[in-house]
């Protein structure tokens, strides 16, 4: 069993990471006008490549938000990623490959499913980097035009969901209370369960390495 790698804390904009015995505490600070991040991460200071986890990873942890949705403006989760976007110690982009418990608030809305908005607390799963992902991307930029078309993304969306390897289940949960989350990073496919119940099985797998990330941001998308 491979050993954790020690966590680093990144605090921009006035976010703060707390750590103690007992676990960790994740804060933004309060009217923040500009982005905000608290984040603990094992990836801090290595290239792509050298990220620690592979398939064959199991990640079990307990959380709770101290926040009602409703006052809640950002993102945030916790699993295994590429950092896509970037990081103070990861400059360059690349296309994203994750498989975690994302939290995304209005006026969040990612291309996730066929219909309706991509926002809430869900499981999921992408991987962009496969060759049937990047297939796609002379039609990208057509591609995110056209998903704004209701009757579009209902047609095409789940052959397009099938090659970029996304999963998602939406998650009805009392999130201020204590839960148990579980995730079973396989070759072939990922597990997710809460509380000890499957809440979605058989998500295709992201390929490795990839970083495990815990974060609350006050950042929002829209495609």
């Amino acid at each position: 069993m491979m050993a954790w790698p020690e966590l680093r804390q990144l605090e921009i904009g006035g976010g703060k990471v707390t750590e103690s015995v007992a676990g960790a505490v994740l804060q933004l600070p309060a009217g923040a006008t500009r982005y905000a991040d608290a984040q603990l991460d094992d990836y801090g200071g290595h290239r792509r490549r050298d990220f620690p986890w592979q398939p064959g990873t199991r990640l079990y942890l307990r959380a709770r938000f101290n926040l009602p949705p409703a006052d809640f403006v950002g993102t945030a989760g916790f699993g295994f990623w590429n950092a896509p976007f970037g990081d103070p110690t990861t400059p360059w982009p690349a296309l994203p490959r994750a498989a975690w418990f994302f939290y995304g608030s209005p006026p969040n809305d990612f291309p996730l499913r066929p219909v309706g908005p991509g926002r809430g607390w869900f499981a999921g799963t992408i991987d962009a980097t496969t060759p049937r992902a990047l297939s796609l991307a002379p039609a990208a930029p057509a591609v995110l035009l056209l998903n704004r078309w209701p009757t579009f993304r209902a047609r095409f969306w789940p052959r397009i969901q099938r090659r970029l390897g996304i999963s998602f289940q939406p998650l009805a949960l009392d999130w201020g209370a204590w839960h148990e989350y579980e995730l079973t990073w396989e070759r072939e496919q990922t597990t997710f369960r809460v509380d000890g119940q499957p809440v979605l099985a058989g998500a295709p797998s992201p390929g490795g390495p990839l970083g495990f990330v815990c974060w609350v941001d006050n950042q929002f998308l829209q495609v």
